[in-house]
């Protein structure tokens, strides 16, 4: 990952994208009292896509073209946007959104073991392995052991909001074999349209068509995980990663939770178990040994 020094804007603009990050666990649970999961997906792809295409168009930025790009992009948006919202949706049902977002910073975690099996330059070192061990021993305090042994409908929830960051650190590999040379908002508004196009028969099917009659407060957690922490995010991302780097922006995986922790607590009254806290405490020990920085410090003092 490329690290380069963060500027106070690129600070500014990283919490930014933290705290727009870190309250979309609340808007989607708000959505969620009114809506089904697959219903909240078609949401917040649909109208992301429609937001980013008029940009990329005014941008003068070059379309997706040909059949294997599109096909590429359809991979795309069901390994980073079916699954992943969808199983997170639903898991959200029968977790706290603080809990949701503590385990969705698995992201990270699962993306090294995935680059590690799949590509040559990605080989999993010393410092990567023990980031990856100190990770999971969060999750497994976050769920708490018992849970693990007794499957029930939270244990359950947990485990499916766990896959959907596996699912995410799938396409980023994906997205690196076969997106190469596609301009990253292009590339964002192709999948998002991919997934549109996959997750309005799956919701016809299942929950039916979905009502526009819905209450102020659903519109408006509707609107915001669209709008903002979907559209909106997607060029506040890029921008970062143009100014910071992918290394830097690894540290927003750090800021989410406590946003999503406080929102949950403060709107939804959610309480957490401490073992959350304990499991957030050894994923942030752990994203922050896969960074990498205070660990060579910590090293280079010892020697």
């Amino acid at each position: 990952m490329t690290q380069t020094s963060l500027s106070p804007r690129a600070w500014a603009e990283l919490i930014l994208l933290g705290l727009i990050w870190g309250g979309s666990f609340l808007a989607i649970r708000t959505a969620l009292d009114e809506i089904g999961p697959l219903t909240s997906v078609l949401f917040r792809t649909g109208i992301a896509a429609l937001v980013l295409w008029p940009v990329i168009l005014w941008r003068g930025i070059a379309l997706p073209r040909g059949w294997r790009t599109w096909r590429a992009l359809l991979v795309m948006g069901v390994l980073n946007n079916v699954i992943p919202f969808t199983l997170m949706a639903w898991g959200q049902l029968h977790i706290p959104s603080g809990l949701t977002s503590i385990l969705n910073a698995t992201t990270a975690i699962f993306g090294v073991l995935v680059a590690a099996a799949v590509f040559a330059d990605e080989r999993l070192t010393t410092r990567k392995a023990l980031g990856v061990t100190l990770g999971f021993a969060g999750v497994v305090t976050a769920i708490g052991p018992a849970a693990l042994l007794n499957l029930d409908l939270t244990s359950t929830a947990q485990l499916a909001v766990i896959a959907g960051t596996l699912s995410y650190a799938c396409a980023g590999a994906w997205a690196r074999v076969n997106l190469r040379g596609l301009a990253p908002l292009a590339a964002a508004a192709g999948m998002l349209t991919s997934s549109t196009l996959v997750m309005a028969p799956l919701t016809l099917m299942t929950e039916g068509l979905p009502s526009l009659a819905l209450s102020s407060a659903t519109w408006i957690g509707i609107l915001y995980y669209a709008l903002i922490a979907t559209a909106l995010a997607y060029l506040l991302y890029y921008r970062v990663l143009a100014m910071a780097g992918a290394g830097n922006l690894m540290l927003v995986t750090l800021l989410i939770p406590p946003v999503a922790i406080a929102l949950g607590a403060l709107v939804r009254k959610e309480d957490l178990h401490p073992g959350a806290y304990a499991g957030l405490a050894l994923l942030a020990l752990g994203l922050t040994i896969l960074d990498g920085r205070l660990y060579r410090r910590a090293v280079k003092g010892l020697t």
